[in-house]
């Protein structure tokens, strides 16, 4: 699915999530994180300095309900041995969708923020 491609979601989908997003920027892309979170899937690059980019594709199941488990998982470069997955809640996980989106737009590159790789890492336990 193409980023600059997505659709917004009815306002009645994004009312669930707002009390979870109050800064308005964030509000603004909310309807369009969650067409992308709709999706299951997206393919992308990440960035590496000096280096080439990465390819990857990432899956996760959906559900209706924030508070609801997500569970991501990130394949690079199309190998099995470079798989890592990562389970938080839907509202998280949708802010780091509004994060790829809002990453897209200024680099028009489709990748998770540095704060997303440190979790699915698990650099920060």
């Amino acid at each position: 699915m193409a980023i600059d491609k997505l659709q917004p979601v009815p306002s009645q989908q994004v009312g669930v999530y707002l009390p979870y997003y109050p800064q308005p920027g964030k509000r603004s892309i909310l309807p369009y994180a969650i067409s992308l979170y709709q999706k299951g899937a997206f393919e992308g690059e990440r960035k590496i300095e000096g280096g080439e980019s990465i390819p990857f594709i990432a899956t996760w199941n959906i559900s209706s309900l924030p508070a609801d488990l997500t569970r991501c998982r990130i394949q690079f470069d199309g190998n099995s041995e470079l798989s890592y997955e990562l389970t938080l809640a839907n509202f998280e996980f949708i802010d780091y969708l509004i994060e790829v989106i809002l990453n897209f737009k200024r680099a028009r590159l489709a990748d998770f923020s540095q704060t997303f790789y440190r979790k699915l890492m698990r650099y920060d336990e």
